[in-house]
């Protein structure tokens, strides 16, 4: 049996990067719809930021994206770069975009209903912004306020990649 011919090889691989932009192009409308759903963009980190602060709290943060609902309301948006979690968000996320609520309701005056972390797949969750979810993040706010109590236990390993290794009263020595 013959081989193909070259024009036909040639058709094949023209067809296929034109499928990929094609799908790229698919991709990148369907984001830029979702980002028109939330609003105008407000701010964005990497060139018009919004820093958010709040003397009650002793809190200051700056969401990676902020966008205005059809009703004047602000949701804060958190971009990760790593592909979205199976189980969702870790607690981690869901406690920085609920600081990132509370900082625009403390801002503005006016709570956000939801806030958002988009992840690098493009998946992303909107978290709600309730008075259960403010509570939770408030109840860990006040424990940073109490004294260290000692519970961390030493690692050589973990203690040799943490930034604060030089002036932490528990960290593991090597000796």
């Amino acid at each position: 049996m013959d081989p193909p011919p070259l024009n036909l090889l040639l058709a094949l691989v023209v067809l296929a990067i034109g499928l990929a932009i094609a799908l790229g192009a698919a991709r990148s409308l369907r984001a830029r719809r979702r980002e028109g759903a939330l609003g105008p963009l407000v701010a964005a980190d990497a060139g018009a930021p919004m820093t958010l602060r709040s003397a009650r709290y002793r809190l200051s943060g700056r969401p990676d994206l902020v966008r205005q609902l059809p009703d004047g309301r602000l949701v804060p948006i958190e971009v990760k770069s790593r592909p979205s979690p199976p189980a969702g968000p870790p607690p981690s996320h869901r406690i920085q975009v609920a600081a990132y609520c509370l900082l625009v309701e403390e801002t503005t005056g006016r709570s956000p209903p939801f806030g958002v972390v988009r992840y690098g797949d493009g998946v992303e969750f909107r978290l709600r912004w309730d008075a259960a979810v403010r509570a939770e993040l408030l109840a860990l706010r006040a424990q940073l306020d109490r004294p260290y109590d000692g519970r961390a236990t030493p690692s050589i390993a973990k203690c040799a990649r943490c930034g604060w290794r030089t002036v932490c009263d528990v960290r593991a020595r090597s000796s």
